[in-house]
């Protein structure tokens, strides 16, 4: 008799149990109700229908259009299925709910129908969160520095939430302003009554500290902070120059959480404290950012912590939530947490008491020269998991596939610094950061099989530049103004980096005075509102950016006078790229990697992505860039989007071979969700594109055929 696909399951959960040996809580690995799928995070599913044999048979079963895409958006969701309905968001971070199966619209909220005003702001959103208790289910989400709850079975706002359906995320952070850039992203996880979230901030010295937050679910009241920059008389505080510790912000968690429901802890990854490239006004190692920290998730204290970078002035932010695992090392089993980080490294830590699972040294690394900043004088480094990627950018990896490419990236290299992981900025020279700020891993995190014990985690392996100038000459009140709040992105010069990051130039051939202010309070695409900004100085950056201000113009800018401004600044974010786009190491520059975490060791390495033009020429897969997570099977399978090439894939878990792929209609810069409805397995994807390349609106789902 054939067995169905849930028996099957079933029966594969009853057999990861019972090989535990210890008492553990069940884990039901076909619900992806949670960002990160089942409630450890894993981006595992246990559903078996779709296997090796048969995965070159997938066909697209649904697709839902959001039909509000625009310029330069993106869909960074990984939506979540609960009681047979899919939840997600679109590029305008309308909130919806599908059928599953059928992919027919059932619900469909427009969160700026409660916050008043055009929702001409997009921003990103990386999920939602779904609550259920005594009959009633929520589906909880953020929009821009909003905290919104709706009836997950008729997206109606639930009006005895906060404000009306509502929670100002601005508000409660022990600071003296309440006018921050905060953007929720990332979804909160869920906790009896509570959702626990962080939040995206500015990245400059205007941002807000990053507390960690919890809020009851069927009120909005905030039931506890955790200060991840600690104020007087908390552990931690020793760590920061206590002059101005009180202005400056950041330590936050935007990569989102995960939670171990049994022992009630919550992990929490933290980026870097601002001001990121220069930290003369942080001195100290900066606790509690660029660590990961377990809370008590009824409480908020702190149960420990362990802290990657020290003093970071590199924008190593741990970029997604960690994974649950359980392992066996030296014949115990161990419950543990495993955190992937951008500089290509695994850290892993016994759940309850942190203690490292295997050694972390702290290693010796190079020193400043930066006049005002100090840097630690040890960095940790993990002696296993085996790093994910190359951890060095040394001559031999400069391009070499065509000697115009070689002397094209030598010439770029001819006053640089590099060979260092841990190299510092530098005032008179570039540096090369490897890995680039976009990782090593970013935030579609790593997905773990609980049955084989193998985390697989995709990676960039790609250089980026780092180059510091002196402060702006404040003279020129437009130019301080557009310093602080657009050169990281957009660059000294107003070029940006396209397509990614639009240049600014030629503005006043587009824009009025009017819509220009209009454009900067509301944000666009993947830059955010800067209405926080005092609109005296939103105003001198609108001359400025349409060449109304002058050298030599000395007005006061009276609103911003208690302003820090970092001794220097970083010119802009900038890969280290070819006149024709390539990047500027020899290939792969997308990696998937599988580590076996019984014993740390890497299993098997693969290139993710491909160029076609360069295969047209007769390269091998040289790789791409990607942004979102993959997804394993019981059944063998690991499959990821991620890519630029517009695809994604199905590969084998034991040896990295590609079983199949598809073409998507945007690439899919999201990680795939994976559920049952009606006894069939779905795999959907969001194709939503941006960073570089075409947008989309579409979510796609694949199924075998019936």
């Amino acid at each position: 008799m054939k067995k169905s696909p849930s028996l099957i399951a079933f029966g594969l959960s009853f057999l990861l149990l019972f090989s535990c040996k210890k008492a553990a809580p069940e884990i039901d690995y076909t619900n992806w109700s949670h960002y990160g799928g089942p409630e450890d995070a894993s981006r595992f599913s246990s559903l078996t229908q779709i296997n090796p044999e048969n995965v070159a048979q997938l066909e697209v079963a649904w697709t839902y259009n959001t039909g509000d895409a625009t310029e330069r958006s993106q869909i960074q969701c990984q939506p979540i299925v609960a009681n047979g309905i899919l939840y997600g968001s679109t590029p305008k971070l309308n909130v919806f709910a599908l059928d599953a199966g059928s992919g027919e619209e059932i619900w469909r909220f427009d969160p700026f129908e409660v916050l008043g005003g055009e929702n001409s702001w997009a921003g990103t959103n990386r999920g939602v969160s779904y609550w259920e208790k005594d009959g009633e289910t929520r589906i909880l989400f953020g929009a821009g520095n909003w905290l919104m709850s709706v009836d997950a079975m008729t997206g109606e706002p639930d009006l005895e939430f906060g404000d009306g359906g509502k929670v100002d995320l601005r508000k409660g952070l022990d600071a003296e302003r309440e006018d921050f850039l905060i953007v929720a992203n990332a979804p909160g996880v869920i906790y009896e009554d509570l959702i626990i979230l962080g939040m995206r901030l500015s990245e400059g010295l205007d941002a807000a500290p990053g507390h960690i937050r919890a809020y009851n679910v069927r009120t909005g009241k905030m039931e506890w902070i955790f200060h991840t920059i600690p104020h007087e008389g908390e552990p931690g505080h020793e760590t920061w120059d206590a002059q101005y510790i009180q202005q400056i912000g950041g330590a936050n968690n935007w990569a989102g959480m995960a939670l171990d429901k049994n022992r009630g802890i919550v992990y929490v990854p933290t980026g870097s404290a601002t001001y990121d490239f220069w930290g003369g006004y942080r001195q100290g190692d900066n606790l509690y950012a660029n660590s990961l920290v377990a809370l008590d998730a009824k409480t908020g204290k702190r149960i420990w912590h362990f802290q990657a970078v020290h003093h970071d002035i590199w924008d190593r932010d741990f970029p997604a939530n960690p994974n649950l695992i359980r392992i066996q090392k030296d014949g115990k089993w161990i419950d543990a947490v495993a955190q992937v980080s951008k500089q290509g490294m695994t850290y892993v830590f016994d759940r309850e008491t942190g203690e490292p699972i295997w050694p972390i040294e702290e290693v010796p690394v190079t020193q400043t020269t930066l006049p005002g900043e100090t840097t630690s004088p040890t960095q940790p480094v993990p002696t296993l998991p085996e790093p994910f990627m190359k951890m060095v950018f040394e001559e031999k990896d400069i391009l070499n596939l065509k000697e115009e490419w070689n002397q094209d990236i030598k010439s770029q290299l001819e006053n640089a610094l590099y060979g260092d992981t841990w190299l510092p900025p530098n005032a008179e020279h570039p540096i090369i950061l490897f890995p680039g700020m976009d990782g090593g891993a970013e935030w579609g995190g790593a997905s773990f099989d609980p049955f084989t014990q193998t985390l697989y985690v995709n990676a960039n392996q790609i250089p980026w530049i780092i180059e510091m100038t002196a402060n702006a000459n404040f003279d020129n009140v437009g130019k301080a103004v557009y310093t602080n709040y657009c050169g990281n992105c957009h660059g000294m010069e107003l070029k940006g980096v396209p397509p990614t990051i639009p240049a600014l130039t030629g503005l006043k051939e587009k824009y009025s005075s009017d819509s220009l202010e209009m454009l900067l309070r509301k944000g666009r695409g993947a830059m955010p509102a800067f209405d926080h900004i005092s609109s005296e100085n939103r105003q001198v950056l609108v001359d400025y950016l349409l060449g109304k201000v002058q050298e030599g113009d000395k007005k006061e800018l009276e609103s911003d006078q208690s302003q820090l401004y970092p001794r220097y600044y970083m010119k802009g974010y900038q890969k280290l790229l070819t006149k024709d786009g390539l990047y500027g190491s020899n290939p792969p520059w997308g990696l998937l990697t599988a580590i076996d975490m019984n014993t740390g060791k890497k299993k098997w390495q693969v290139t993710l992505g491909e160029i076609d033009s360069l295969s047209a020429q007769g390269f091998e897969p040289t790789g791409t860039e990607n942004y979102g997570g993959p997804v394993s099977t019981a059944s063998g399978l690991l499959f990821i989007a991620a890519t630029k090439d517009e695809k994604i894939r199905a590969f084998d878990t034991k040896t990295g071979d590609i079983l199949w792929e598809a073409k998507l209609p945007a690439p899919g810069h999201a990680t795939p969700a994976m559920y049952q409805k009606n006894g069939k397995q779905y795999l959907v994807i969001a194709c939503g594109g941006g960073k570089g390349t075409r947008s989309g609106d579409a979510y796609v789902a694949f199924a075998l055929p019936d």
